[in-house]
């Protein structure tokens, strides 16, 4: 007897269903009026139409297609893969005009909306962000993704990514993790989905069951995922598991073979009923909505019946971009008709749909007004946010004899930027404070010309060096230069390429990783290096033989009278 109720015990803990947070703080009496109101009026083919979500180019001639969409196929929802502002939200209120049903918009938004808008602000990448100790800041950084996204319409944000990025030469996550440690990614992508649904912005983590250990991208192949449940519990499932229980509402599957959960040969895990439903759905409790992946990625089509059928099988709620709509839905209504689906699921599957449609706002929409909609995204605040962001992030790697912040700006200091065609904006922070001779060379800079600007540099008494780009190496100049002068490395790169760098970073007197090479990277590396703020960052991932994970040297402020906003 106390061994069956032991059993049952454990049994209703992994099995127990997590309500969202979303759901739970609804008015369950004026959602469930709502949603009945719109279901009963609509036809099997409308309700099979809500579980679609299309990639939409939002630019006028591709209108005419996306509005037959609308009026045909019934489809429930719209992600922009591209784009401009005024082009994106005038297409918003287009096509929601057009649909009897409020559309869903999503946004791949992980770093922001300058991931698909260049004009907005340009937030850091997670893996800066998961050099950031202040978890208070992820959050305050997320509650602004989502009040860009209620400005612009949107109701879905496909962020954060929290897979655990474990392999330095995976092709396709990267820097789009926030790091090599299961915790970290987990407290990261729990304050930034804390901050974007305090906005009422799904957020729909990716890519379960967890692309951190591939070697493959998934737009390409169907990448293998070779960890044993044991290491799947340990390293990949965790970040999932906790944002589960923190209650927040979406999650994506990704496109990838976990044998694991699933050895059908050639079955992407978004596609598996083993892992969608059982595992996902039932082991972890989620009760959310989950979204494919782009069904049309390579990842996805390994097999020979629909994939959009077969992750409506195994238990998606969403499907993304189906390669053929049209062809998608006849076959899912041929599944209904022959018994294989049950209209049951579908009407599920429906209500479901609207009712986070109702908890965004939906049943009380509005047009997006577009006039000042640029400068209602690009405020001050969000500026001096991304500003913010990339003055925690910024690491200092290594500092001997303490060179950073600089202390004698009366030496003859020169300033190189390698691959800048220009003056970079760090040269520019670097010279308003004090004298420096700049260099630079550009991507594609001759090697007389290498040549040249490094003879020059051995005549100052200290070179500070930035590295801007991957495509050529110059470590070896770099070490023989600082065979000759005090070399003080900085690099706007992401934190596994410094491998590359090796001979020179074992050979300069200071290291500083600025992760990206955006202007805001380069003006918080530069007000490091000057002393105007101190260094706080700490690595989220290890470099090899280099740099262990959690290095970071903590500086002070050099000056106090100088502002971390010069």
């Amino acid at each position: 007897m106390k061994r069956f109720l032991l059993f049952l015990l454990v049994y209703q803990t992994v099995f127990a269903q997590i309500e969202t947070n979303f759901y739970r703080q609804a008015n369950r009496e004026e959602m469930t009026k709502w949603v009945d109101s719109v279901f009963n009026t609509m036809t099997p083919d409308e309700r099979i139409g809500q579980l679609f979500m299309l990639t939409i180019d939002p630019a006028k001639p591709y209108r005419e297609k996306t509005l037959s969409y609308i009026k045909n196929q019934k489809i429930g929802g719209i992600l922009f893969a591209k784009g401009n502002l005024p082009e994106q939200a005038e297409s918003t209120n287009i096509y929601q005009a057009a649909s009897q049903i409020p559309l869903f918009f999503s946004f791949d938004g992980e770093w922001g909306l300058a991931m698909r808008l260049p004009e907005t602000p340009q937030f850091p990448r997670n893996m800066a962000l998961g050099a950031i100790e202040n978890n208070e800041l992820i959050r305050l950084y997320g509650e602004e993704v989502g009040r860009e996204m209620n400005e612009l319409g949107v109701q879905l944000n496909f962020a954060p990514v929290l897979d655990v990025n474990i392999n330095p030469g995976n092709p396709v996550i990267g820097n789009r993790s926030f790091g090599e440690h299961s915790e970290l990614v987990a407290e990261k992508g729990i304050a930034y989905s804390t901050g974007l649904e305090s906005r009422k912005v799904i957020a729909v983590v990716k890519h379960f069951p967890g692309h951190g250990d591939t070697k493959e991208d998934s737009h390409k192949k169907l990448p293998v995922v070779n960890h044993n449940k044991k290491l799947m519990k340990e390293i990949d499932l965790p970040p999932f598991e906790k944002f589960i229980q923190h209650g927040f509402s979406g999650i994506m599957t990704g496109h990838l073979f976990v044998p694991a959960y699933d050895k059908t040969a050639g079955l992407a895990s978004s596609l598996s009923p083993k892992i969608v439903n059982d595992l996902l759905r039932k082991e972890l409790g989620f009760t959310g909505l989950i979204i494919t992946d782009a069904l049309v990625m390579e990842g996805a089509l390994g097999t020979k019946t629909n994939p959009s059928l077969q992750a409506l099988l195994a238990g998606n709620d969403i499907l993304l971009k189906p390669v053929d709509v049209i062809t998608a839905i006849k076959a899912i209504k041929n599944a209904v008709a022959n018994g294989a689906v049950s209209m049951e699921t579908i009407d599920e599957k429906c209500k479901k749909i609207l009712s986070y449609k109702y908890i965004t706002g939906l049943n009380k929409y509005k047009p997006i007004k577009i006039e000042g909609l640029a400068q209602r995204i690009n405020t001050e605040q969000a500026h001096l946010l991304v500003e913010k962001l990339n003055q925690e992030a910024i690491t200092l790697l290594k500092n001997e004899e303490q060179a950073i912040p600089l202390k004698e700006l009366n030496k003859k200091i020169a300033v190189l930027s390698i691959g800048e065609g220009n003056l970079s904006q760090f040269q520019n922070v670097l010279s308003s404070h004090g004298s420096f001779d700049n260099f630079y060379l550009p991507e594609k800079a001759s090697a007389q010309s290498i040549q040249e600007v490094f003879k020059k540099l051995q005549k100052y008494d200290m070179v500070i060096c930035g590295v801007h780009f991957n495509k050529r190496n110059y470590s070896a100049e770099l070490r023989a230069l600082s065979l000759k002068t005090n070399v003080n490395l900085v690099f706007f790169i992401t934190p596994y390429n410094l491998n590359r760098y090796s001979g020179s970073i074992e050979r300069a007197r200071s290291v500083t990783l600025a992760y990206e090479n955006t202007k805001a990277a380069q003006k918080a590396a530069a007000q490091i290096i000057l002393g105007h703020i101190p260094a706080k960052g700490r690595l989220p991932v290890t470099i090899s033989k280099l740099f262990a994970y959690g290095s970071g040297i903590q500086t002070e402020k050099a000056d106090a009278s100088k502002s971390a906003e010069e």
